[in-house]
């Protein structure tokens, strides 16, 4: 399967099951197109009769042009076929039940009140509660106790807003760290906080235990402050940049991400983007806003067209800061051409409801930070285990195969198939397809590839 488009003036082609990228020029571009469904001399006849009247171009390179796209076919660099459609329903199965990630709400309660947020101002739905260090160290242990043969482990602390439970979050990693060497494992800790409450001894902790730390800022003052606000109403920027900026001052600019949510009010995100990177924050990503439709907050078809649009404006930006020598980091362009993910990840996706799992405060187990609160959704708990087989089974299925939709979609070996939980809140089934969030993904693996294939000319100058 073949994807070929335009972008920043490259004549892209994209082998979607080789994963080989060739940046072409036009009439190579449109021999690729025509090259399965016409013969050799249908092809150079159209070529001619598109380009003849170009002096560099003539019969002879046609035809050797056309003979170099046989030699790319038959070294399986283009028009692969897909051989990994077999693999889809075997490759978690081999998994078995082994669980290596871990989202812990340690908190269902936050010190913001942000309208669009999904987890309800982080009560999810249901009482606002934090987790003791009973049920957190019980969580831990499960996570060891299931992680089969697995040595690195991943654990999330995530809320509401979980500085709020700031000293069982540092209970829990003691108590990792010192059981993690007898047991053969290695602990990988990550904080997402909404900033309020850091301070010298969050940023010291953190510093020091956190393998990522992920800061939640929607950019610009205006946008942040239009929805990211306290109980009284009052927005928090003023609050937490200068936070910020000493947290990741003092963090060395590593392994840490500005995330931001774009919603209607500023489909024009890169503003943000650049605004935060104007700030000297390097490492950045910004995520569509997930609510429901006729949300005050929620993309219009309209805001789709735009933020595709913005996405090809933010990858230029990207490319010209980077030659200017103030390069940063977006979260959907970090893509790795040569050794990405195996296939293995390519075809299953994140894991959710199999590998990885979130832990409420009481110690519920749920597929992800986005299905707590959903009741059919509950897998079982921290002492019993994930006893919902069959909802674990349904999660399993999931894969870049299973939706008749991404059946003949160049970017399902990118995406996986899709987010589980925006397909439920779109379609009400994880086996759905939430449609605009895959325009957006489509056009941001586009920006990205177009990227990589800039950075290679610029280097090959």
């Amino acid at each position: 399967m073949l994807h070929q488009y335009k972008l920043n003036g490259y004549n892209i082609v994209l082998d979607t099951c080789s994963g080989s990228v060739h940046s072409v020029d036009d009439v190579a571009y449109d021999i690729i197109a025509m090259y399965e469904t016409a013969s050799e001399d249908e092809i150079v006849s159209a070529m001619m009769a598109r380009y003849g009247d170009r002096e560099d171009v003539t019969e002879e390179d046609i035809r050797l042009c056309i003979g170099d796209v046989a030699a790319l076919k038959a070294r399986g660099k283009l028009f692969t076929p897909d051989t990994f459609a077999p693999m889809a329903g075997t490759l978690k199965e081999r998994s078995g039940d082994v669980v290596k990630a871990l989202c812990l709400h340690v908190a269902h309660t936050c010190n913001l009140n942000c309208s669009y947020c999904f987890a309800s101002q982080g009560k999810y739905h249901g009482d606002r509660a934090l987790m003791s260090f009973e049920v957190g160290k019980r969580a831990l242990d499960f996570l060891m106790e299931h992680s089969g043969t697995r040595r690195n482990l991943e654990v999330d602390f995530f809320g509401g807003e979980p500085l709020m439970n700031w000293d069982v979050v540092k209970q829990l990693v003691q108590y990792a760290r010192s059981v993690e060497k007898a047991h053969g494992k290695n602990f990988r800790f990550t904080l997402t906080t909404n900033g309020m409450l850091i301070d010298d001894d969050v940023i010291e902790f953190s510093n020091r235990e956190m393998s990522n730390v992920v800061l939640s800022l929607d950019g610009r003052k205006e946008i942040h402050d239009r929805l990211r606000v306290d109980y009284a109403g009052n927005g928090s920027y003023d609050r937490i940049v200068p936070r910020f900026k000493r947290f990741v001052e003092a963090r060395g600019n590593r392994n840490y991400y500005m995330r931001g949510t774009f919603t209607h009010a500023n489909p024009d995100f890169t503003k943000d983007v650049f605004h935060m990177a104007d700030m000297g924050f390097t490492e950045l990503s910004m995520e569509p806003v997930v609510c429901a439709q006729g949300d005050p907050a929620a993309l219009t078809p309209e805001d789709i067209e735009t933020v595709k649009d913005q996405y090809e404006i933010l990858a230029r930006e990207m490319l010209r800061r980077e030659e200017e020598g103030r390069p940063f980091t977006f979260y959907h362009y970090m893509l790795d051409l040569t050794e990405g993910p195996c296939i293995y990840k390519r075809i299953s996706g994140c894991g959710s409801g199999t590998e990885y799992m979130a832990v409420t405060p009481w110690g519920d187990l749920y597929p992800c930070h986005q299905f707590v609160g959903e009741e059919r959704y509950k897998l079982g708990n921290i002492w019993d285990g994930a006893t919902n087989t069959s909802l674990r089974e349904e999660f399993r299925a999931c894969n870049a195969y299973s939706r008749p939709e991404c059946k003949d979609c160049w970017a399902k070996l990118y995406c996986s198939g899709g987010c589980a939980a925006n397909a439920y809140h779109a379609t009400g089934s994880i086996g759905g397809v939430y449609k605009p969030g895959c325009e957006l993904f489509k056009k941001r693996i586009e920006c990205a590839i177009m990227m990589r294939v800039a950075e290679d000319a610029r280097k090959n100058k």
